[in-house]
This record gives C-alpha cells, sequence and structure tokens, in this order.
C-alpha cells in the first residue's frame, strides 16, 4: 500500500475523499488538461493530486475506476504534471454507449499532442503504469495488473531532476462524476534497459 501523505492538490476537485487504500475524486464541469495544438485553446483546470521524487528509475502503478462517467470526454488516470506547458498524462475518455478512447496525451513546451485508440465502451477499469529513465518515460496499460501493454515512450524537455506524478480526473464538458483510484504502488523500474 503506498503513503499518500506526501501527495497535494494542484487544483482541488468538486469533493473528494482519500483514504488508506484508496482516492474518490468528484469533478467539476467544465475542467481539463489541454495546451493550444490544434484547437487553439488552452485548458489548464482539472485536479491533480501528486507526489515528488527526484528518483530518476521508477514505476507508478495505479488502477482507476471510472463506472460513474456518461458524458463526452469525461476521464481519469494517471498524470505527470510540471507546469501548465509541460506534462503528460493518460486516461480512458467516455466517448458514447459504444466505444471510448484510451488515449495519452504530452504536452512540451506548450504544445499538446493525443494519442487514441477505440476500445469498447464496456470497460469501465483500467490499470497504469508510469515509468521513468532519467528524463524519459513511458506509459503502459493493463486490464488485470499483470499483463501490461506500451501505451507510448516519450520524452518531457523539462521532466529533469524533481518531478510530480499522480492522479487526475476531470469533466471538460458540463458534467461530473466521481473516478476511483486503487491498489497504487511506487517501485522499481518495470521498463527494461534494452
Amino acid at each position: 500500500m503506498m503513503d499518500l501523505s506526501s501527495f497535494k492538490w494542484t487544483r482541488e476537485p468538486l469533493s473528494c475523499s482519500v483514504f488508506d487504500d484508496r482516492i474518490e475524486i468528484t469533478t467539476k464541469p467544465n475542467t481539463d488538461l489541454w495546451q493550444r495544438t490544434y484547437y487553439h485553446f488552452q485548458n489548464d483546470n482539472a485536479p491533480v493530486f501528486q507526489t515528488e521524487t527526484d528518483e530518476k528509475y521508477f514505476s507508478f502503478i495505479v488502477r482507476t475506476d471510472f463506472t460513474d462517467s456518461r458524458t463526452r470526454f469525461d476521464q481519469c488516470g494517471i498524470v505527470l504534471y510540471l507546469d501548465s506547458d509541460n506534462w503528460l498524462k493518460a486516461s480512458v475518455e467516455y466517448e458514447n454507449d459504444r466505444f471510448a478512447h484510451l488515449g495519452s496525451v504530452v504536452t512540451n513546451r506548450g504544445f499538446s499532442d493525443w494519442a487514441t485508440v477505440e476500445i469498447p465502451a464496456d470497460v469501465r477499469t483500467m490499470w497504469y503504469r508510469l515509468s521513468r529513465r532519467e528524463d524519459d518515460y513511458r506509459i503502459d496499460c493493463s486490464d488485470d495488473g499483470v499483463a501490461w501493454r506500451q501505451m507510448r515512450i516519450c520524452h518531457l524537455h523539462e521532466g529533469v531532476g524533481r518531478i510530480s506524478f499522480g492522479v487526475y480526473a476531470c469533466s471538460p464538458l458540463n458534467s461530473s462524476f466521481t473516478a476511483k483510484f486503487t491498489d497504487m504502488s511506487i517501485g522499481e523500474c518495470g521498463w527494461a534497459a534494452w
């Protein structure tokens, strides 16, 4: 079980409950993380709950439950948030009753990208593993917390030295839902050197 006493809010959600074994976040409407690219807007108001480390090699694992999400773009997942211009996130975004988007965003120096794949709408939980090897990062996902699938490898230009990482949830439209985070752990880097 991970000690959550060092975690802090970057922005607080509508409401939250932090227990020894889980975190529950209820989102505010019209909250998101995105910077400039293609859509040209900037949204930097999603609630982020994270801790800090200067460890250069580690993996952070968490299980997310977004059963309560029902509105397009509702999302929850892992985040590494340095400041409004430098961060990464991975999540499942609710789309409709047929499919959702499993994806990730990396924002370097004020510009975001977005990589997604469609998954069935009945997927309502997802595990994530964020691994660090100095200033490079890998995001994996899993249905069961055992068999991992690579989502992406990326570089954060400002992701050297001390970083912050944790979880987030948001509702970009006029909606709200409660996201649950469990089975959090931090340990040896699960991203093997080649």
